[in-house]
């Protein structure tokens, strides 16, 4: 099936919640290929508008590229074609660009741009590092706005002018101002993606921003309750969206913020709670504890009675 044009990726994307699964490992730490299809077969009885495979709650920076090949693979085969899969890149940029190929190899629709790996780098720096992407697949491209990859408004006009296929802005940071500064300055010229830990948090006032979708890790083990929330906030059902955030989300981050790493570690707690394995995390992240085990197991059955 051929890739949508980015155009089309991005007006997908942008129209309703994305999935970020996990990578499932066995005990051993391998990939888990029938465990992980196992997983998306189950998610795809629900609604969403896209699929990024091995991104970062799926453990990217854990993966070789090898293992991200197989992973995308295995969710273009498993989706077939329900919704765009997008594929991960990043580290430096000879490393993302062959991501980037690989991706249009593997089938996938895109491509989420990670931040470089363990080096700083100037905005002059960045662009180029995006440019060598974007140029190197005819797939649509998302940057991924964080850590030592934050960009400013003149850079991305600058992007924007050179890379037609660069049409989604994920944001990581946070920064009010400069999300208000970005879409005044280019409107709908990309699909505005939330991508904060634990994105429902910022999901209402981020709509204000333009910001009409979302990553959404907890999908991958509540997903009608993530659906449900997302409803909530494109309806802008301020009442609605506090009360699931005050019964659900909030106690969530308190065991969430315990340990440093947990935002991936307790996604795969989750679908254990739920009784679907998710397998452990690849070090150097670390798996929840057994009492933080049960305290999430107690908050998913209370949810799930209120259902």
């Amino acid at each position: 099936m051929p890739a949508p044009a980015p155009s089309a990726l991005a007006a997908a994307l942008g129209a309703g919640l994305l999935s970020f699964p996990v990578t499932h490992f066995t005990t051993d730490l391998e990939f888990d290929e029938p465990a992980y299809r196992k997983h998306l077969g189950w998610l795809a009885g629900y609604d969403v508008a896209g699929l990024f495979a091995a991104g970062g709650t799926g453990e990217f920076f854990s993966l070789s590229p090898t293992e991200v090949d197989r992973v995308v693979r295995a969710a273009v085969s498993e989706v077939g074609g329900a919704v765009p899969v997008l594929a991960p890149a990043g580290h430096g940029t000879v490393l993302a660009v062959e991501q980037a190929r690989a991706a249009k190899a593997a089938g996938a629709s895109g491509v989420l741009l990670f931040p470089p790996y363990l080096t700083e780098a100037p905005q002059d720096g960045i662009v180029a590092h995006v440019k060598a992407v974007c140029a190197a697949t005819d797939l649509g491209v998302v940057f991924y706005n964080r850590a030592n990859a934050r960009i400013g408004v003149d850079a991305l006009a600058e992007l924007a002018d050179a890379c037609p296929n660069l049409v989604g802005f994920k944001d990581g940071v946070g920064d009010i101002e400069l999300m208000t500064r970005i879409y005044a300055r280019f409107g709908d010229r990309f699909t505005y993606i939330g991508g904060l830990p634990t994105a429902e948090t910022f999901a209402l006032p981020y709509l204000q921003l333009g910001v009409t979708t979302y990553s959404s890790a907890i999908f991958n083990f509540v997903p009608r309750f993530a659906l449900d929330f997302f409803a909530d906030v494109r309806a802008g059902d301020r009442a609605a969206v506090y009360r699931r955030l005050n019964d659900f989300v909030l106690p969530y981050l308190d065991i969430r913020d315990r340990r440093k790493g947990y935002a991936v570690s307790i996604i795969k707690a989750g679908l254990t709670a739920v009784g679907r394995s998710g397998g452990p995390v690849r070090p150097p992240l670390t798996d929840l504890t057994a009492d933080e085990r049960s305290a999430l197991t107690e908050l998913v059955r209370r949810i799930a009675s209120q259902a």
